[in-house]
């Protein structure tokens, strides 16, 4: 019983103060997003951090709890939908259409978890893309997502009604924030008591049962979280394009997310961001390849499985011997 208490507790480096190495990998993570608008086009690093915030979201279920989810494109695309029709219908502002979407999401993420966490392994995988398959014929016939047109011309609107977000750079330095939180949120959230009850249902959930922990209630609310992030990663970049379309909710959407953590690291902290910031740089510079890009996302995908599984973070994290 000692033995299975020891998987509960916190290990060595998780209380208040961080190991060195992610320490180090955070203020690198700053000075790249400090220094990037005034290297690269804002609008392609607003696009990295929303979409790092969105693999950041799925690597908290696949990688701290064991749950593959082939459905967060439900949460991301209603976060959009919603966050977009809020800014330009009802008119609320940009850091309002963005809670709202993420509001839509948790419900969704509560309804569905409830229903897919039931199940495990295969069956909770096909479960969630059932269910987004299902917002997806949804947002498709619905009146306010405009169908296969999506909701076009989204106003960015005025931060807290006064800063004017119309300027790239302006809006680039919102997004960074946003990323950051919700980056820091996940931190801590893996780092707490309840990240590491998490991570025992991942290893071992049986013996969690034992210990005599409600296994579903943490399930659950992990999936919410996830869900909700994902949702406020979604209105973000509705904002950034303003634009939200079928596309963020296609279950191809989900694919990217997945994509993005195995690359990255799947389990680590800093690999779903250089996952996304990988396969984002690649669909960039291979635009003019077309339906092909999708084809190279397969190979690469196939590469990491085989080359080297636990992702570039992961593999650094190997060799450096300390946690990233």
């Amino acid at each position: 019983m000692a033995a299975a208490g020891e998987a509960i507790a916190a290990p060595a480096g998780a209380g208040l103060s961080a190991p060195r190495s992610q320490v180090i990998a955070f203020a690198a993570m700053l000075a790249l997003i400090g220094l990037g608008p005034f290297l690269l086009y804002p609008v392609f690093l607003m696009k990295v951090l929303c979409f790092a915030l969105f693999a950041s979201a799925f690597n908290l279920l696949i990688g701290f709890v064991g749950l593959l989810s082939f459905g967060h494109a439900a949460y991301f695309g209603m976060g959009s939908y919603v966050s977009a029709h809020a800014a330009k219908v009802w008119g609320l502002t940009p850091e309002l259409a963005i809670l709202a979407g993420a509001a839509v999401a948790a419900a969704l993420g509560t309804a569905f978890g409830w229903l897919a966490i039931r199940r495990s392994g295969i069956y909770f995988a096909m479960i969630t893309l059932a269910l987004a398959q299902m917002v997806f014929f949804f947002c498709l016939q619905a009146p306010f997502t405009g169908g296969e047109d999506g909701i076009q011309a989204m106003p960015r609107g005025h931060l807290l009604g006064l800063v004017a977000l119309a300027d790239d750079m302006t809006l680039y330095w919102v997004v960074a924030a946003i990323f950051l939180a919700g980056f820091l949120f996940l931190y801590r959230v893996v780092h707490s008591p309840f990240g590491q009850v998490l991570k025992a249902i991942r290893e071992n959930e049986r013996r969690a049962v034992s210990l005599g922990y409600r296994v579903d209630d943490y399930k659950l609310i992990a999936f919410v979280l996830s869900a909700t992030l994902s949702g406020v990663a979604g209105g973000t970049k509705a904002i950034v394009f303003q634009l939200a379309t079928l596309t963020d909710v296609n279950w191809p959407m989900s694919g990217e997310a997945v994509l993005m953590a195995l690359v990255g690291g799947i389990g680590t902290i800093f690999g779903p961001p250089v996952g996304a910031l990988v396969i984002i740089t690649m669909q960039n510079e291979l635009a003019q390849l077309g339906a092909w890009v999708t084809v190279v996302q397969g190979a690469i995908f196939v590469a990491c499985v085989l080359a080297f599984r636990r992702g570039i973070v992961g593999e650094i994290q190997a060799l450096i011997g300390r946690p990233l």
